[in-house]
Parts: C-alpha cells; sequence; structure tokens
C-alpha cells in the first residue's frame, strides 16, 4: 500500500541502470533494495559501502534537486563532529531508467535499527543520547535560526495539522485524551532559549543500536538550528522511565524545555500514529508507543 499520493517507485533493475549509466566507476557493484520503514526514501544498496536514496514522493526535478542539495549539505556538516558514526554524502544522481527526479548517494553506516533491537531499558544508550544530542548543540549555528514550517519552532504553528490528526484518529486512539494532553501543550512558551543546532528526526529508525549501545544516526538531512526542546523527542521515541531520567539528567533540562520536547514528541507521534496506520504500520506502531509513553508521563507528573 502507497504511504503517499502518487507515491514512486524505483525497481533494483532501474538502479543498477541508473548507476551503470551515471557512475561508471561503480559498474559492477551489486544493487539491492532495503527493506525500511522509512517514509522519505527508497533505500538501495550499491555494494558494501554506499546507499542510493530515491525520494518518494512526485515533485519538481529542480526543486527537488535543490532539496537534495541542503540535506547533502547538512549531512556533510554533521561528519566528524560527533563520536558516532553518521552517512557522508557521495553524489546527486539524474532522473532516468523511469524514475523521474534526481537522487542521492551517501556512505553506508551498518547497523540495526532501535525498531529492531530496542533500546528503551538500557540506561547507557540513554547516556550515548545525551552526548550525541549536546555535540550536536555545540555545532556552530553561525547566525542561522529555524526557518520553514517544519518541526522546531512554534508549537501553536502545528495546531491545524494536529485537529486534522485528532479528528482522524478515532477508533485508533483515545482522542479525548490526546485532544486533553494536546491543549496543555500548544501554547507553551520558548521563553528566552536560543535556538541551536538540532538532528530534528530522532526517531528509531534513524537510531543504529548494538548491544543496547548506540553506535550510529541516520538521516542527518534535516540538520538545521532549532529549538533547545526538539531533539528531546528523542526521549519518548526510544526511552522508558528511568533511561528517560537518565537522558533527562545529563543534558539539565529545566522543566519548560524537558515540557517542550515531550510536546514534540506529541505532535510528531500524533500525526504518524494514524497516517501510516495502513500503509507503514511498524511506524504506526511505534507512534502509538510514543503517545502512550507521554499519557502516563504526563499523568505521572500531573499526580
Amino acid at each position: 500500500m502507497e504511504m503517499h499520493p502518487g507515491q514512486l517507485a524505483v525497481s533494483a533493475a532501474a538502479v543498477q541502470e541508473l548507476v551503470d549509466a551515471q557512475f561508471p566507476q561503480w559498474r559492477g557493484l551489486r544493487v539491492a533494495m532495503v527493506d525500511s520503514q522509512g517514509t522519505v526514501n527508497t533505500i538501495a544498496r550499491i555494494g558494501e559501502h554506499l546507499t542510493a536514496r530515491f525520494p518518494l514522493q512526485p515533485g519538481d526535478p529542480q526543486e527537488v534537486r535543490r532539496w537534495l542539495e541542503a540535506e547533502a549539505a547538512a549531512t556533510a556538516e554533521l561528519v566528524g563532529r560527533t563520536r558516532f558514526a553518521t552517512p557522508e554524502p557521495v553524489a546527486i544522481g539524474e532522473p532516468g531508467a523511469g524514475y523521474p527526479l534526481p537522487w542521492s548517494v551517501q556512505t553506508w553506516v551498518p547497523g540495526v535499527d532501535a525498531t529492531v533491537a530496542d533500546p528503551g531499558e538500557s540506561v547507557g544508550f540513554a547516556q550515548d543520547l545525551a552526548a550525541f544530542i549536546l555535540e550536536v548543540r555545540a555545532i556552530p549555528t553561525q547566525g542561522r535560526t529555524f526557518s520553514g514550517g517544519g518541526r522546531g519552532g512554534t508549537l501553536r504553528d502545528h495546531a491545524e495539522w494536529m485537529a486534522t490528526s485528532l479528528e482522524a484518529s478515532h477508533g485508533l486512539l483515545d482522542v479525548p485524551l490526546m485532544r486533553g494532553l494536546w491543549s496543555e501543550m500548544v501554547d507553551l512558551p520558548r521563553g528566552d532559549a536560543p535556538d541551536v543546532m538540532n538532528h530534528c528526526d530522532l526517531i528509531p529508525g534513524n537510531v543504529l543500536v548494538r548491544e543496547g549501545r548506540l553506535t550510529g544516526i541516520l538521516d542527518a538531512g534535516g540538520l538545521q538550528p532549532a529549538d533547545p526542546a526538539l531533539d528531546l523527542v528523542s526521549a519518548w521515541h526510544l526511552l522508558e522511565e528511568t533511561p528517560r531520567q537518565v537522558l533527562r539528567e545529563a543534558l539539565e533540562c529545566d522543566a519548560l524545555e524537558w515540557t517542550r520536547g515531550r510536546a514534540w514528541a506529541f505532535q510528531q507521534a500524533l500525526g504518524a500514529a494514524w497516517y501510516y496506520q495502513d500503509s507503514n504500520p511498524g511506524m504506526s506502531r511505534w507512534a502509538q508507543r510514543t503517545l502512550n509513553r507521554i499519557a502516563t508521563d504526563a499523568t505521572s507528573t500531573a499526580s
């Protein structure tokens, strides 16, 4: 089932044709499609060390190229800035072989993601995650501030999408409970906290785990200045109660920042739970788990 209207498809044979035509230095490398819960790109391996990423949603090729160039620049900015492995941008390919858009090539980061190896009870993983967030925050913003309509600005900007998501969640979630939680979150203030660098998408599929420890981070193309609370979404997407508190203590979060982080996690999870219920059940399941954690956490805090 398609996740998006008009979703684009690409086969291993088409990837092989594109690689052979545009990057002859990689001819003869085996192409294999990657099974992923990702919602933005179809992924293919090229040999042992490269991965090709094909946008799923139709778009204007020039606009998609600009997006891929911005993604590559953000990905490159993170390389070597933390102790954890991250992909490196390699090339941008052209449309062809029946695929209508530009596409990108990055280095392959080996590992098992947190949808498979759940690190939720690991204190060591929580400590690693805190180290990653702190190292990302230490990257200079160079005078940049948050821009765009995604997560990381003001919660109120997402009120319309949250209203749509609440209406679409009847039969899936306890909508009165979810609506009550959102009403307490939507107008949380930013205070005086300046924007800092954030990965901006610390969800289970973007986190690599081995033996309960963090080994790598994927999808760094969203790296940008944003609300310091944004990467705290990982506390509820990835951790159970005790490791979550370890993360909070390591980051020295005050109550407002921590509560905003919970609100950003709620905003992301509420939309994902219903939108991907049929087309990407794995995504929907972890989003529902996040919402359950938030509901439990909010109830505990209130009492």
